[in-house]
């Protein structure tokens, strides 16, 4: 038998055994052998086996709980999972459910839904109540669908009407009679959460011994955070509110203090989260939160989840992505979803909670720094600093996400899914542009040499080197920062002069990218390329020019095209012939059908990107490429997946 030195080799030499005791102590809700509901079979789409366990899990853990997520890879069908589990968890009896969705996936579901759920009415919630703009829709408007597009018809109201009983004991009885069947909402979440527009509330003395200071309308007291007092200039876009616990000298019950209120003089709306959770709770019977980790941040949409969790009797939500590397990512969505619990193991909402559980599940880095001792008569001086680091414990899993998710992996359906081929291009640069780009190599690393330790140099290297071979033109003189101990503050100083080279000529990589699309387009499949820099040095640009010189019709998909029409756009490029489409990969990061478009070029991919391509419901078998230069500083001091950036 090895030796077995370190933990890893432990664990390597008693997988095996490690595994099977796992599973014995702990077993999951549904078993590989485990019967599977017969309401599936009356499902309009019958869902792969790996679905069935996970949609049996979620309806097994909702006769448990009324939380869960399910946490699969993209285009594994965590839509088709959750409307599933809906079905089965409903035993055949009439449901309201809510889901709350990125904007430009919608419509989207709402297709989905039909061709998933026999017998199902959808609605959209585009607003609080009817009125207002004529060129848009308001209210809540039935949609259905009409040769493969979704279109408002049918039943139309509002969320002020849906919560009165009028001659009914409730509404929901009233709402039963007006449709005695399985009913879907939908609401986008920029549109859930917009709300009433704020401004900052506080006083400023005239007189006193707070004269001219910012004091708190509740106290007539200075406000601090963090042992700083507050002046005007801190109150800019960001709500800002404190806990009262003392009246005066005396202590007193702890409440709330927001420093904002409503803004009196521009237009007064409620949020339809909000409104659902003030109004109509339990009207609802199951809610779905689609890339709920987009709404772990503190801010509007985030809370728009919390009230959703609080105001439906089950509620699941939908993932790609669980966390972005640190273990405090999942406190907000933990706590929103499951309060009691967070509170159980001792946490509380805010700062102090957050702080206190990554400790206890995340890594921590703390930094020592102890300087020289300036004379005999005086200590050295310490000053620490604690930085939290990229992992997670497992214990978080042990703790919390083992008995809350179920875990789905393109490995688990790839039976169903059509071939998948992933080639990578190596391309040299041409003799002009690599002694440009060495020049500026060179100029770079001595700026290193000289500002050792200087962020703003080692981040102007990273983006220069990545985007110079893409555009090597009209970036100017690279310049970074540093603090001047004489002048007290931050002052510029040179990195390196750029050369530009003729942007009238094509490159190398230009040239290869060219050659494999003609190769795609003469097979008769579309190509999409994803082009990250878009901004101050448009690549997009140069590309559409490229191509369009070659003869391709090519559009350009602009983050100035509304999230809820970016899918209707992809149709009108494709009515209109176009055979390549650029865009930034954000736009379509996140459950975007591509239409025509599913099988394409790529020249970079990355994250939720790369595995949008081999997704369910294909029948043609995609081809992802990515091409960078074969000898740029990037690639020899960075992982691949990093310098792929390059479009």
């Amino acid at each position: 038998m090895p030796e077995l030195s370190t933990i890893y080799d432990y664990m390597r030499a008693h997988a095996g055994l490690l595994g099977t005791r796992i599973l014995e102590q702990f077993p999951a809700l549904q078993q590989i052998e485990d019967p599977v509901s017969p309401r599936l079979e009356g499902l309009l789409r019958r869902p792969f086996p790996a679905q069935m366990i996970a949609i049996m899990g979620l309806a097994k853990r909702w006769r448990q709980a009324r939380t869960a997520m399910v946490v699969a890879e993209c285009g594994t069908g965590k839509t088709l999972m959750s409307l599933g589990a809906i079905h089965v968890h409903s035993e055949g009896k009439p449901f309201t459910a809510l889901a709350m969705v990125p904007p430009h996936l919608v419509e989207k579901w709402a297709r989905e839904a039909f061709l998933t759920l026999p017998g199902v009415r959808v609605f959209l919630i585009d607003d609080l109540r009817n009125g207002g703009d004529e060129s848009k829709a308001h209210g809540v408007n039935e949609v259905r669908i009409r040769q493969g597009r979704i279109v408002r018809e049918g039943f139309q109201t509002s969320l002020s009407d849906l919560r009165l009983r009028k001659a009914f004991s409730s509404p929901r009885k009233r709402w039963l009679s007006l449709c005695a069947r399985p009913s879907l909402f939908i609401v986008g979440r920029e549109r859930a959460k917009l709300g009433y527009f704020w401004r900052h509330a506080y006083r400023v003395p005239r007189s006193g011994p707070y004269l001219g200071c910012v004091v708190n309308c509740d106290t007539g007291k200075p406000v601090f955070i963090n042992e700083s007092r507050l002046t005007v200039a801190d109150f800019e876009k960001v709500k800002i509110a404190e806990t009262i616990d003392t009246r005066g000298d005396k202590s007193c019950r702890p409440f709330h203090s927001p420093l904002w209120q409503a803004d009196p003089d521009k237009i007064r709306r409620m949020a339809p989260i909000e409104f659902i959770g003030r109004y109509m709770p339990g009207w609802f019977d199951y809610a779905v939160c689609d890339e709920i980790h987009q709404l772990a941040g503190d801010t509007a949409q985030g809370n728009a989840l919390g009230t959703i969790s609080s105001s439906t009797d089950r509620i699941v939500g939908l993932t790609g992505t669980l966390l972005g590397g640190y273990a405090d990512d999942l406190f907000n969505t933990l706590f929103r979803l499951e309060a009691a619990g967070m509170k159980e193991h001792g946490y509380e909402w805010g700062t102090t909670g957050r702080s206190a559980f990554m400790q206890d599940y995340g890594v921590l880095e703390t930094i020592t720094k102890v300087e020289p001792e300036n004379n005999r008569c005086s200590k050295a001086k310490t000053t620490s600093m604690v930085r939290r680091k990229p992992g997670a414990s497992p214990l978080l899993f042990g703790e919390f996400l083992m008995q809350l998710c179920a875990f789905v992996f393109l490995e688990d359906i790839s039976g169903e899914l059509p071939p998948y081929e992933e080639k990578y291009l190596s391309v040299a640069m041409d003799p002009l542009l690599m002694t440009a780009y060495r020049e500026l190599e060179d100029a770079i690393r001595k700026a290193l040499k000289e500002h050792r330790g200087n962020r703003s140099v080692m981040s102007t290297m990273l983006n220069t080197l990545l985007l110079y071979p893409d555009h090597p033109y009209g970036l100017g003189t690279l310049y970074g920062k540093e603090f001047d101990e004489e002048l007290k503050r931050n002052v510029r100083f040179v990195i390196a002069e750029t050369r530009d080279l003729p942007e009238e000529q094509w490159y190398s990589k230009e040239r290869r990218l060219i050659e494999e699309i003609k190769k795609e387009l003469a097979e008769g499949r579309r190509c999409q390329i994803f082009a990250v820099y878009t901004q101050k040095h448009d690549v997009t640009s140069r590309l559409e020019r490229v191509l369009r010189n070659e003869g391709i019709r090519t559009a350009v998909l602009r983050a100035s095209v509304d999230t809820s029409k970016r899918e209707a756009w992809y149709t009108r490029q494709i009515k209109e012939g176009v055979q390549v489409v650029i865009s930034h990969p954000k736009l379509v990061e996140t459950g975007l059908d591509y239409v025509e478009y599913r099988s394409y070029q790529e020249t970079v991919g990355f994250g939720a990107r790369d595995r949008r391509r081999p997704e369910t419901g294909r029948s043609r078998s995609c081809r992802a490429s990515r091409t960078d230069e074969s000898d740029t500083g990037t690639r020899r001091r960075f992982p691949r997946r990093v310098h792929a950036f390059l479009w």
